[in-house]
């Protein structure tokens, strides 16, 4: 059997803490930010958690 392959797209998006949450960048904070608060940007800035029902199938493609 070959081992199996991690999802590129996937190691580059999604990280495992210590304590095993999947963190996840949030959407928004990539262009056009001229026209966004500050309060907003600051906001975006902080990792979210990927939702409950995502994990499992994030978890297979980082191959945890």
């Amino acid at each position: 059997m070959p081992k199996m392959k991690t999802h590129s797209g996937a190691k580059k998006r999604f990280k495992k803490t210590g304590t095993g949450k999947l963190m996840r960048r949030k959407q928004n904070r990539n262009h056009i930010l001229e026209k966004k608060s500050s309060k907003l940007k600051r906001s975006l800035a902080v990792e979210g958690q990927v939702s409950a029902a995502d994990r499992p199938r994030i978890n297979k493609m980082l191959g945890l």
